[in-house]
């Protein structure tokens, strides 16, 4: 079992951030890294051609050792989920009649590409929601999630968790039926991936989609997606010349030919090389692997469960009725205690930088604002 990592990070000793879903603190030596980018684009004599290709390579080999993804070559690096989500829509199919499944109020990124995909072929949207808010929630919102998806299913694409309150969703049953009727299986991994394991040889999704900065630690505006074999030899959304063969070969840059790099890097961004933001994302996932996610995930639900039994790392409380959650968090926040507010529930997402002083923190200061303990209840079991 991990030890509480507060001193990896520059949060301030009384400062209980219980708000990792909402954005992630970088560790020290992520920040160091970025300062060093900073410092090495100052002497820009000292870059050389393959310096543009084998960080973003390392970047690759990192992000696929923590999906267990075997080829790192399937691995595209993304400045955004959006951005990575818009290059699967538009590679994939989508015809009148069919349907898209997705959940009810997914985050916006997984939504938006899918639901111009459906205007424009005439095909519709299927939003899932739960059938309950009764204990048996989680399981009848998956079971409803298998039963929207027929042979008229273009599309399934969701996450692993629900990005507002945490609802775990059974991706191995849901991959099992996607397949079974020939879908394509698209999964954000945002809110999970860094603190849930996560196998893609084993899930098979079609494709997966990581921000990196939030539970891999990284910078803004830098992510990772992993592409399978489904998206091989599709269009990328914009035509940048590193992401074409022999792009190594800067002379010959004059002549260059329309073949695209062999795997995913026909998806990365134009600009990949970032000498600020790559040696970054390496630093982020370097100490998520060092730490090991399974050993994260384990940190989170032990400290969690101390205090809200079968939590994680994302978890929602409902609030009472007669309270107001933004209020709720204004109160929290004077007493530096900081969480987000989605729908009706306070979402809290503890990491290793937490401890059980934290958790006692959230606890006191949600019943000095009136959502007394028994009023509280957990948004997904």
């Amino acid at each position: 079992m991990l030890e509480c990592q507060k001193s990896a990070f520059s949060l301030p000793d009384d400062f209980h951030y219980l708000n990792c879903a909402f954005m992630s603190p970088m560790p020290w030596r992520v920040q160091e890294a970025g300062v060093a980018g900073i410092r090495r684009k100052g002497m820009p004599a000292d870059i050389i051609p393959d310096d543009f290709f084998d960080d973003v390579d390392e970047a690759r080999r990192l992000f696929a050792a923590i999906v267990h993804a075997p080829d790192a070559g399937r691995v595209a690096i993304i400045p955004s989920v959006s951005y990575g989500l818009s290059t699967v829509a538009r590679n994939t199919p989508v015809e009148r009649g069919q349907s898209v499944v997705t959940v009810l109020h997914q985050f916006p990124s997984n939504i938006h590409p899918w639901r111009r995909a459906c205007e424009e072929a005439g095909a519709r949207m299927v939003v899932v929601g739960p059938p309950s808010d009764g204990p048996d929630r989680t399981s009848a919102w998956n079971e409803a999630i298998l039963t929207a998806i027929n042979q008229d299913t273009a599309v399934v694409a969701l996450a692993q968790v629900h990005w507002a309150d945490g609802t775990p969703f059974d991706l191995a049953r849901i991959g099992e039926r996607v397949r079974e009727v020939g879908a394509a299986f698209i999964i954000d991994g945002t809110q999970s991936v860094g603190a849930l394991p996560f196998d893609v040889t084993e899930l098979q999704p079609d494709a997966l989609v990581c921000a990196a900065y939030k539970w891999l630690m990284g910078p803004y505006s830098i992510g990772a997606a992993y592409f399978g074999p489904r998206y091989d030899g599709g269009i990328p959304i914009e035509e940048s010349w590193m992401t074409r063969e022999e792009s190594r070969d800067f002379a010959a840059l004059v002549d260059q030919g329309d073949a695209y790099r062999s795997g995913a890097a026909r998806y990365d961004v134009g600009e990949t090389a970032n000498f600020i933001l790559i040696p970054m994302l390496i630093a982020a996932l370097e100490q998520v692997l060092e730490w090991g996610v399974d050993r994260i995930d384990a940190y989170c639900r032990a400290l969690s469960g101390q205090f809200f039994p079968g939590a994680g790392h994302l978890f929602g409380l409902r609030l009472p009725t007669e309270a107001d959650p933004d209020q709720v968090q204004a109160h929290l926040q004077k007493r530096n205690v900081f969480v987000s507010v989605r729908g009706r529930a306070i979402r809290v997402s503890p990491y290793l930088y937490n401890d059980a002083a934290d958790l006692e923190a959230l606890k006191d200061s949600l019943l000095e604002a009136g959502a007394t303990a028994e009023g509280l209840d957990r948004e997904t079991l």
